[in-house]
């Protein structure tokens, strides 16, 4: 899949809550669907659909040994998708430092003593 195809697909995946909570259950240990679905409220059936757009999202791989088909965590996508979420980490906090120093800013304009009240040389009718 390509670069942007395959991090749509990872987002696509990650919207839905239960893919999410697979994916933390990955993150401990490999599992069956069996393990997965027991802390679910869902049936093997729609857990086994869950996984399959988690695999196409490369987020997991499937192995079978035997009877024996686990699922295991595929970590790159995710990284890949963190990047790309950091980027726009990255442009808020510039906006929100250069926010906080012009607020900082406006504060301090407004702590500083007002001239013409303190002022003798400043009369009411000379212009500042």
């Amino acid at each position: 899949m390509a670069g942007s195809d395959q991090l749509s697909a990872v987002f696509s995946a990650l919207a839905d809550p239960t893919r999410r909570t697979i994916l933390v259950e990955l993150a401990e240990h490999d599992a069956t669907v069996t393990e997965l679905t027991a802390p679910l409220p869902i049936s093997m059936p729609a857990v086994s659909r869950h996984l399959k757009v988690l695999e196409r999202a490369a987020l997991i791989s499937r192995t079978r040994s035997g009877k024996w088909r686990g699922s295991h965590l595929q970590a790159a996508p995710l990284r890949d998708a963190a990047d790309w979420i950091d980027r726009y980490r990255r442009f808020w906090d510039s906006s929100l430092d250069r926010l906080d120093a012009h607020l900082a800013a406006v504060q301090a304009a407004e702590r500083a003593p007002d001239r013409t009240a303190n002022d003798p040389e400043v009369t009411d009718n000379q212009e500042l």
